[in-house]
C-alpha cells in the first residue's frame, strides 16, 4: 500500500511540510491527488524509486541559477528525474564503445542512443509518498507498465543480460537552469554507464578489446552524491553485449 494503514496522505503532507510553507503544502496536494486516483487501479507490475532534490542548491562554491528554488520547479524536477530513470529502467540505450589506447594515440568515446523516452507527464508515473528533510525535497514515485513495456522489461531480465555496478562522476555546474541540471544529472549516470561496461570488460576479457557494441539499462534508481568538487553517482546496470571487435581486426 502506498501510505501506511489508517493515515492520510494529505495529513502527511502537511507533517512533512510544516504549517508555515503553504504553497508547498498545496503544490504536494495537488501531486497526491494524483496518487489517491491510483489506488483504485487494478494490480499490475509496477517499479518504484525515490529521488531527492535540494530546495536550497549550493555544492561547494557552485549555487543554483534559480535559489531558492520555488515550490514548482522542486517538484518538476523530481519528477522529471524521475521520468529519466524509469525511461533508463526500461527501454535503456543501445551503446558503441571505443575503448581507446594511450600508447596508440585513440581516444576512449563512449556513445549512448536512448531506445525510448518517458516524457514528464506521462500517465503511468505516480507520485506516492513525500518528505522534506534537511532543506531537501524526498520523492517517492511508481511507474505502472504497460504490456509493452512489460514485454521490454522481460528483456532486459533474459540469461543474455549480466548486471554491473559501477560509479560515474560529472560537473556540478555554475550556474545550473532546469534544462541544464537534468543534462547534468545525465552526464554522471551516462559516466557510471561507461565505467560499468569497461569494468565488465576487464573481468571477461583477457585482451583489450579495440570496440564494443551493446545494449544498457539501469537496473533500480542510482545514488547521487557530491564528491571532492563533483557530482557522483553510484547505480546498478544490466548489459547485453553483442559484438566485440579486437584490435587485430586493425
Amino acid at each position: 500500500m502506498p501510505w501506511p494503514a489508517g493515515d492520510n496522505p494529505l495529513r502527511l503532507c502537511r507533517m512533512a511540510l510544516g504549517s508555515d510553507n503553504q504553497d508547498m503544502s498545496r503544490t504536494l496536494y495537488s501531486i497526491l491527488l494524483i496518487c489517491i486516483a491510483a489506488l483504485g487501479l487494478p494490480a499490475q507490475e509496477v517499479l518504484r524509486g525515490e529521488v531527492w532534490v535540494d530546495i536550497e542548491p549550493i555544492h561547494g562554491e557552485y549555487v543554483d541559477a534559480v535559489y531558492p528554488l520555488d515550490t514548482q520547479s522542486v517538484y518538476r524536477r523530481a519528477l522529471e528525474e524521475s521520468a529519466m530513470f524509469y525511461s533508463a529502467m526500461i527501454y535503456g540505450w543501445s551503446f558503441d564503445y571505443d575503448i581507446g589506447e594511450r600508447t596508440r594515440g585513440i581516444a576512449e568515446v563512449f556513445e549512448l542512443t536512448p531506445l525510448g523516452v518517458i516524457p514528464f507527464g506521462d500517465p503511468g508515473l505516480f507520485a506516492t509518498d513525500v518528505q522534506v528533510r534537511d532543506m531537501c525535497l524526498y520523492l517517492w514515485t511508481d511507474y505502472r507498465l504497460s504490456a509493452e513495456q512489460r514485454r521490454r522489461m522481460g528483456i532486459w531480465k533474459s540469461g543474455t543480460v549480466r548486471t554491473a555496478q559501477a560509479t560515474g562522476y560529472g560537473p556540478l555546474g555554475n550556474p545550473v537552469e532546469r534544462s541544464d541540471w537534468i543534462s547534468i544529472k545525465k552526464t554522471v549516470l551516462e559516466d557510471a554507464a561507461r565505467s560499468a561496461v569497461r569494468t565488465m570488460l576487464r573481468g571477461s576479457e583477457r585482451n583489450r578489446p579495440k570496440e564494443v557494441r551493446g545494449y544498457i539499462s539501469l537496473s533500480s534508481f542510482p545514488k547521487y552524491w557530491v564528491e571532492s568538487g563533483q557530482w557522483a553517482a553510484s547505480a546498478r546496470f544490466r548489459v547485453e553485449i553483442i559484438e566485440i571487435i579486437p584490435f587485430a581486426a586493425y
